[in-house]
């Protein structure tokens, strides 16, 4: 996350704000996962708008359920410094996907856009599933200053909410979503430019704040 955390006095040791650490095998797997999850959000996001354009909503359903999955599998192997910031994402993405049942559910899944187009409210059972994705785009911008990441964090509430509230169009609302299913793909082919140390960030904040959090627990 920090460029200094990058680089090392030693091959195997990276100096740390805390201390210094290393990037294990493990680390570098859960990288690799995180990558291929946002990337799989990206394709899967674009690939279904395309889907929708060119052969109507009513297979589209597998796309979202598709991002649902890849969202969650990226918010399982993501790096963020604060706990109570990824549990919070995690619960957005919980509340999300159960809402993407009862609108399963309610509507039938091939069904779901054509429901969603004629009652807007309902997005607000799906809406906390695309907030977790918003919250994904906040964490790359501030660790990466990556303009792609912050369209995201925009661009997807700004359709979401302009439709829920009916102040925006189908076209308007469609025509974000495409943008910010592009952003999304751009931000996860360009992660793999990363070395795996710009995703794991700085272990010796996580193992700092870990042991706070211990400390404060053992004093309740």
């Amino acid at each position: 996350m920090k460029k200094e955390s990058y680089n090392s006095q030693s091959p195997d040791s990276i100096k740390g704000v805390y201390g210094n650490y290393i990037i294990t095998s493990s680390d570098k797997k859960e990288v690799l996962y995180y990558r291929i999850s946002i990337l799989s959000s990206g394709l899967l996001f674009f690939l279904g708008l395309a889907q929708w354009f060119i052969n109507g909503s009513s297979q589209v359903w597998i796309y979202l359920l598709g991002i649902a999955i890849s969202l969650g599998l990226s918010l399982k192997w993501i790096h963020i410094y604060l706990r109570t910031l990824h549990q919070a994402l995690i619960i957005f993405w919980a509340i999300g996907f159960i809402g993407l049942g009862i609108i399963s559910y309610h509507f039938g899944l091939t069904n779901i856009f054509t429901g969603l187009r004629e009652n807007p409210k309902w997005l607000i059972l799906i809406g906390p599933l695309f907030a977790s994705l918003t919250g994904i785009g906040f964490k790359e911008f501030f660790c990466f200053r990556r303009i792609e990441a912050i369209g995201i964090a925009i661009f997807i509430p700004i359709a979401l909410i302009g439709y829920l509230t009916e102040i925006t169009d189908e076209k308007f609302t469609f025509g974000f979503l495409v943008l910010s299913s592009l952003l999304l793909l751009v931000m996860g082919i360009r992660k793999f430019d990363l070395p795996a140390e710009a995703d794991v960030g700085d272990k010796s904040v996580f193992e700092f704040l870990e042991n706070q959090r211990k400390l404060q627990a053992s004093d309740i």
